[in-house]
């Protein structure tokens, strides 16, 4: 046998080897659960402490203008298996055990830096969204290529033993008249916990990441209130307060373990690490994880690895090349002080939390900006329902043909226009709890039905040509429903009006594919009814004002 074959023989071999290591790394790391306030190891039950860093190029913090919907997608840490080879030996010389990622990419093979992670103990927690594909504070939304995106994340990192959870949003509601996109983010949660459930995968949680400002409380009770099955697994704060040298008082930390001390989730710091006033000491962690916040708060993720414009970063990498900034040898000799308190879960008892967190916080929209909340508690919009929208497209007689999302808007708002009760059927009232039927498929799903209700609604001459659109519709011969899809369509009537049973089974089947939501601006407070157009190419929810005289009557196209 030739040496070139024998070398390729022990190359195939090798990499064979490494990869069944590899596999067993992650597979063999003991996952974590949660009880009560806190995460324990499940294989032998202490006490989990997140010593966190985010760990993303490209990603604004909280402390910035907020992330935003819309904007260009960061690339995937995780798909990078030289760069988690570089930069992990320098965070275990911060004792990190666990890192958030805001991007990931399905698609792309995680199991090298995952297995990297893995080998050193490192945790990871993951937005579910992307930039292009999230629920928008301003143009709120969750259907069927939303839902697609968030189970097809937890596809892919499901078996990875130390994916210890999932945000199903970040910032999502930043201000009183942002909170009605908080329904839409609930709804993800319970759908996205559903999912994990149904499949049958490893018990992680799917948690939020908030804010800190003046609609934290409201914003924190709406999102463990009623339904546990619709409650949050933990609480995530990105809290930029302890700047300089601070204290537990003055930076508010204390009012935030008061708040929270009998919080029924655990709650952790989702970033961290004021960067006012040049280098960063960290004075705030030895607080963090002492006597006085453990019992309440489980440790904090440090903003950020990477420096960057933004000047939050640990470190500066060049290729190859990780350079630790002053930053990081202040974090060190901070995360070397620590070593916090902990306990078995044998010997833990959650404290019995306040009767009122089962409570909501009720609907106003009027008065001081400071009391406007504008999401319902109850229902949330629909889990999408992939049969329903597949059901709808074979009934229409008139249909969107264009794949073109630029002349989407065009559409949308000279039918909306003309006849606003055409598109009752797709829009959505989360101050209300009053969804249409089909403002869970996909955006070209609800043009069609937005289309076709308009070429009903003409007669004679008129109707022939009701059905152009220059080019981007055309007429089909749309048939009656037959039997699931009989229900279903009667059930969601002929405006879209009605409620349609949730779907039930897998899970996976329920999503409609295609489109995506960006991002637009609001003024003031307004009741959380949108309906869809669209701009630049991309779809995005524009909204409506709705007064309580005139809700369900008439939209005021902002």
């Amino acid at each position: 046998m030739r040496l070139s074959t024998y070398i390729r023989i022990f190359a195939a071999a090798a990499a064979t080897l490494s990869a069944t290591a590899g596999a067993q790394s992650w597979r063999d790391i003991s996952p974590l659960q949660i009880k009560g306030q806190h995460f324990f190891y499940r294989n032998n039950g202490s006490e989990f402490f997140i010593k966190g860093i985010a760990y993303q190029r490209g990603v604004e913090s909280s402390a910035d203008e907020g992330v935003e919907a819309g904007g260009e997608d960061p690339p995937d840490p995780l798909a990078d298996p030289a760069a988690c080879r570089r930069d992990v030996p320098y965070m275990k010389r911060l004792q990190t055990n666990a890192i958030r990622v805001y991007a990931v990419d399905p698609e792309e093979n995680h199991d090298e830096c995952m297995t990297t992670l893995a080998d050193a103990g490192i945790y990871v927690i993951i937005d579910l969204g992307l930039p292009s594909v999230s629920i928008n504070r301003n143009t709120p939304a969750w259907n069927g290529p939303l839902y697609q995106r968030y189970i097809s994340v937890i596809d892919a990192f499901a078996k990875y033993n130390h994916v210890m959870g999932y945000f199903a949003g970040n910032e999502v509601s930043n201000s009183p008249n942002t909170t009605a996109a908080s329904a839409f983010v609930k709804a993800a949660v319970r759908d996205s916990k559903a999912y994990i459930q149904d499949q049958g995968y490893t018990d992680v949680g799917v948690g939020y990441a908030t804010y800190d400002g003046p609609i934290r409380d409201n914003l924190a009770q709406y999102f463990v209130c009623q339904d546990p099955a619709e409650r949050i697994s933990f609480w995530g704060y990105n809290v930029y307060s302890w700047c300089g040298d601070s204290d537990y008082q003055r930076s508010g930390y204390r009012e935030r373990v008061d708040f929270f001390e009998d919080y029924p989730v655990p709650v952790f710091f989702a970033e961290y690490g004021c960067n006012e006033g040049g280098t960063r000491e960290f004075t705030d962690v030895p607080v963090l994880y002492g006597p006085r916040m453990t019992p309440t708060f489980s440790g904090g993720i440090v903003y950020m690895w990477f420096q960057e414009e933004n000047d939050y970063g640990l470190v500066n990498v060049d290729g190859d090349e990780v350079n630790p900034r002053p930053d990081f040898t202040s974090l060190s000799s901070q995360m070397a002080k620590v070593d916090p308190s902990s306990t078995n879960i044998d010997g833990y008892t959650p404290p019995s939390p306040a009767t009122s967190w089962s409570d909501c916080p009720s609907v106003v929209t009027t008065g001081p900006s400071s009391a406007i909340w504008l999401a319902e508690a109850s229902p949330l919009p629909p889990t999408p329902n992939q049969e329903l929208c597949q059901c709808l497209m074979d009934t229409l007689d008139c249909v969107s043909t264009s794949n073109n999302a630029n002349s989407y808007g065009r559409d949308f708002n000279f039918i909306c226009g003309e006849d606003p009760g055409a598109c009752a059927g797709i829009a959505a009232n989360a101050t209300t709890g009053r969804y249409g039927a089909y403002g869970q498929c996909s955006p070209q799903e609800q043009l069609s039905f937005v289309m076709n209700r308009y070429y009903q609604g003409q007669s004679g001459g008129a109707q022939a040509s009701a059905c152009q659109f220059n080019g981007r519709a055309s007429t089909t011969s749309g048939g009656s429903p037959s039997g699931s899809c009989s229900s279903l369509i009667n059930a969601a009537g002929t405006n879209g009006g009605g409620n349609v049973p949730q779907p039930s089974g897998d899970s996976s089947a329920q999503a409609s594919q295609g489109g995506r939501s960006t991002s637009t601006s609001s003024q003031g407070a307004a009741s959380g009814l949108v309906v869809p157009t669209f701009e630049k190419g991309v779809v995005f929810m524009t909204l409506y004002v709705v007064s309580a005289a005139v809700a369900g009557a008439g939209m005021i196209l902002l």
